[in-house]
């Protein structure tokens, strides 16, 4: 049996892909294969020898050492994607609440409590100070067209808005998905003059920390609304704040609570509802679960953050999977082994990412153990299996 710990409360729906016949899923494995992870802070995690892979049931991997896990041979996978729809939904309802002033009515209505049959003469006195613009005909700016923000895109371009949006690396995948009504940007300075609301879906990174600063909102339309559900350090809140007060933002709303910007005039902020539906839940577990049987089984990495995806059907009777750092002819000095052993591959394939690489090679028979000796030994190989 295979031992997978998880960290946190994961949706049971993970046994579909992680049998019970096969595998058993405790929160005190002792010599766990793989983990699922949720939110569990890791970073100073003492990673057991019997390790090969991380699960994160979630796109962010903050709370992982995914370079740790690199040099220790342990792919670290999210699930980007999985809980797009419901973050969708949030920053669109975040969205239209910030421009209603939704919040800020519901509870200026709680204090007409205890007025008997006068308050529906109060409600309507007193509507005029909530206010606030339709979103329809408004310039939405998106910041990052990836899952999340190629859906938000799409949903605000059928409410009516126009929308324009900023991402230098997006992918093929994601420009397909990305609605033809969408304009493109060149540059995050056309979004900044051109956009009523700003919407910011980017990871956070050195490129992308503080992004929204004194400067960014400098050159903002008076009034600009900024979502941010993405990440916290994507703005300085010191100056969000300052913004908020003077009235140069209209409203900031995020899903990032911190105490700094609890009960600041112009915000809204909500305790991390980005992914927290039982639907998101259970897509995110699904697809970690499936991510992690790949690669226990049969190698192949898909969405992983410190490893190149690779994929490759089996064709051998056996199966020799290598980490490695991506350095000149590792794949030459790997397969020079397996020939000098009298080993034919049937299959292989190798990728990179960054300082890291990955090969699966597929061979006609057994491995004899002295091989996968001799690869391990190889410099710069960091784990070496056989499947």
């Amino acid at each position: 049996m295979t031992e997978i710990l998880k960290l946190n409360s994961i949706a049971s729906v993970v046994k579909e892909n992680l049998p019970e016949d096969r595998y058993t899923i405790s929160e005190n494995a002792a010599a766990p294969a793989g983990i699922l992870v949720r939110s569990a802070d890791m970073l100073s995690y003492d990673f057991p020898a019997s390790v090969l892979a991380v699960a994160r049931a979630g796109a962010g991997v903050n709370n992982i050492p995914v370079d740790v896990c690199a040099e220790k041979g342990i792919v670290v996978f999210n699930t980007p994607g999985a809980n797009a729809n419901a973050v969708k939904e949030l920053v669109l309802g975040a969205m239209i609440a910030a421009s209603r002033n939704v919040c800020a009515a519901a509870e200026w209505a709680k204090t007409l409590k205890g007025n008997g049959d006068a308050v529906a003469k109060m409600a309507e006195k007193g509507k005029g100070q909530f206010v606030g613009p339709e979103v329809a005909g408004k310039t939405l700016g998106v910041i990052g067209l990836g899952a999340i923000g190629g859906l938000v895109a799409n949903a605000a371009y059928s409410l009516g808005m126009n929308v324009i949006g900023y991402d230098p690396f997006v992918s093929v995948d994601a420009a397909w998905r990305l609605s033809r009504h969408v304009q493109k940007a060149d540059n995050l300075d056309e979004i900044f003059a051109q956009s009523d609301i700003i919407s910011l879906h980017v990871p956070q990174i050195d490129a992308t920390k503080g992004m929204i600063n004194v400067d960014s909102i400098a050159k903002m339309k008076d009034g600009v609304i900024i979502l941010n559900f993405a990440r916290g350090g994507l703005v300085k809140e010191g100056d969000v704040i300052a913004a908020c007060e003077s009235g140069k933002i209209y409203k900031y709303a995020t899903d990032f609570a911190s105490d700094a910007l609890i009960g600041v005039k112009n915000t809204l902020i909500l305790p991390h509802l980005g992914a927290s539906t039982p639907e998101s839940e259970d897509n995110c577990a699904v697809m970690a679960s499936r991510e992690l049987r790949d690669y226990l089984e049969d190698g192949n990495i898909v969405n992983s953050v410190n490893y190149p995806a690779a994929s490759l059907a089996r064709s051998g009777s056996a199966r020799l999977t290598v980490l490695h750092k991506n350095t000149s002819n590792m794949v030459g000095a790997i397969t020079a082994v397996i020939a000098g052993a009298g080993e034919n591959i049937s299959g292989m394939i190798n990728a990179s990412k960054g300082d890291y690489a990955y090969t699966i090679i597929d061979v006609d028979h057994v491995i004899p153990s002295d091989t996968v000796q001799t690869i391990e030994n190889l410099a710069n190989v960091i784990r070496v299996r056989v499947l």
